[in-house]
């Protein structure tokens, strides 16, 4: 017995020697992750001092006819979600040393799929400072600035199509889901684009284009400084301008205009249209509620009015 040097104990379960390591810890540990999730390689070091170099670089400023701001998409869900409806990304962070689960796989997988987003581990503390605290989970996406285009150019484009313009313009909607349904109506019905102010509005953010359902891929948004004169120049342009009021002096049914070169401009559902958006408006419509609501909400008023018209056009 002297010779065997193997230990002995009374404890059930495997005993050095024996091989018999536990199951579990005989079963793949999955696909080998991404360089740039590898702790020790050189690319996971150079996506952390990226990482680092995102949190100390300031969020780009929105101009006109330009470029809004950079976003971060915190938490797993909302990063699965953003990704699997094709939101346009550039970087997704995962934390170090993550607990993997399903959503996290996904988002991953999701990543891979799609290409040309980068992939980058940061310690935890980095994302509480790129995410100001945010419970990201370990995920963080980072949403490019959107590319706005100029109100001009949807004019521009319908009539180099050959089509009459068929634009809806936003007066006070704050609401991202709102702009985003508004996008996605415009897209269903054969409008040219979308124009919002650039200031006490919303823009298009990651929540925009989730509702949007991707047709804000195809279809463009403006922005403009003032909206008030970018409506002056589409009436320049030939276009009219109907405004939706609760208090229009006739039916949306009942315009014939709609049938033409047309801008639909929809105010916020509280406070309706500005005094001087109002007042720049060549037809004021209502939308009849025999119902008795008294109003809608911007994404569904503006599917009502673009039906109508896309009904005229037909």
């Amino acid at each position: 017995m002297a010779a065997n040097n193997r230990r002995m104990s009374g404890k059930k379960g495997a005993q050095v020697g024996s091989g018999g390591q536990r199951r579990k810890g005989l079963e793949g540990k999955g696909p080998t992750p991404p360089a740039e999730a590898r702790k020790g390689h050189k690319k996971n070091r150079i996506a952390n001092a990226r990482a680092k170099q995102a949190v100390r670089r300031p969020a780009p400023r929105g101009g006109r006819g330009g470029k809004g701001t950079s976003e971060m998409v915190v938490g797993r869900n909302s990063v699965v979600e953003a990704l699997r409806e094709g939101v346009p990304a550039t970087t997704l962070y995962v934390q170090q040393f993550i607990d993997n689960d399903e959503r996290v796989r996904e988002a991953l997988q999701l990543v891979a799929d799609r290409g040309g987003i980068h992939l980058m581990e940061a310690p935890r503390p980095e994302l509480d400072r790129m995410t100001n605290g945010l419970n990201h989970q370990g995920l963080v996406l980072q949403v490019p600035p959107y590319e706005y285009a100029h109100p001009e150019d949807l004019a521009a484009a319908a009539y180099d199509e050959g089509a009459d313009p068929l634009i809806v313009a936003l007066d006070g909607v704050t609401d991202p889901r709102n702009l985003g349904a508004v996008v996605r109506s415009v897209s269903a019905f054969g409008g040219h684009g979308v124009v919002v102010p650039e200031r006490r509005a919303a823009g298009m953010s990651a929540g925009a284009w989730k509702t949007s359902a991707g047709a804000a891929a195809r279809t463009p948004v403006a922005r403009a400084a003032n909206l008030t004169r970018a409506l002056e120049a589409y009436k320049k342009a030939g276009l009219v301008v109907v405004g939706l009021a609760a208090d229009g002096e006739a039916e949306v049914g009942d315009l014939e205009a709609l049938g033409g070169p047309v801008v639909i401009v929809v105010g916020s559902e509280g406070k309706g249209l500005s005094r001087l958006v109002g007042e720049t408006c060549d037809f004021r419509v209502r939308i009849p509620m025999p119902g008795g609501t008294e109003s809608l909400n911007a994404g569904v008023a503006a599917g009502v009015v673009l039906y109508e018209a896309s009904r005229r056009r037909a």
